[in-house]
């Protein structure tokens, strides 16, 4: 689970000087904060050097605009997670607990929440940033600059459109990550139960 946390780290990007008549990070900083609500299913694929096959999870997500990400794995096991301000929450049968924040994955998952919102506050100051392509079908690469993320990565890549479509995750290990986000809506407000896990 930390890698998608890692990965879902990737990513508080888009705020450099714009380039004349071209598409820039600006222009894609907005494009991603346009939406209150959205809904879609997403497919990992963890590839690890040490395994023929690559490891497959699936579930659907909420990222809602002030609020925060709720990452709802279905397969291979059932799992809620809730990405805020205040940290990364897990769902048990109690509700929902914090978990510790203090750790390089947990600034991580806070850099994915970031991206997906189209915060432009930070990220340049721990990636280089490489923007290619329009609005309809762009290509964001990151490359690490802060000392603690190359530990961990040698690139991510990030590819959308009106949202972002995939995000890959290029470890130093040799280990790779795909996300795939399908299905991505903004036509659907907050149900009355996804209002309720953002409250608790």
């Amino acid at each position: 689970m930390n890698t998608i946390f890692k990965c879902l780290g990737a990513l508080t990007l888009l705020g450099l000087s714009s380039l004349a008549n071209a598409f820039d990070l600006q222009q894609l900083s907005d494009q991603l904060a346009k939406p209150d609500v959205i809904h879609g299913h997403f497919i990992q694929e963890k590839h690890l050097r040490a395994l023929p096959q690559p490891l497959v999870s699936k579930g659907s997500f909420v990222l809602a605009k002030n609020h925060g990400l709720l990452w709802l794995l279905k397969t291979p096991l059932q799992q809620d997670y809730r990405i805020t301000a205040k940290g990364i929450a897990r769902r048990d049968a109690n509700g929902w607990q914090l978990l510790p924040g203090k750790s390089a994955g947990a600034e991580q998952n806070r850099l994915f929440l970031a991206v997906l919102q189209g915060d432009s506050s930070g990220l340049q100051r721990d990636f280089e940033l490489s923007l290619s392509g329009d609005a309809q079908k762009w290509k964001l690469t990151l490359t690490p600059r802060s000392m603690l993320l190359k530990q961990v990565f040698n690139q991510i890549n990030i590819d959308g459109g009106e949202l972002v479509n995939s995000i890959e995750l290029l470890e130093t290990q040799g280990d790779s990550t795909l996300m795939r986000m399908q299905d991505s809506t903004s036509a659907q407000p907050l149900s009355d139960a996804e209002q309720h896990d953002f409250a608790e």
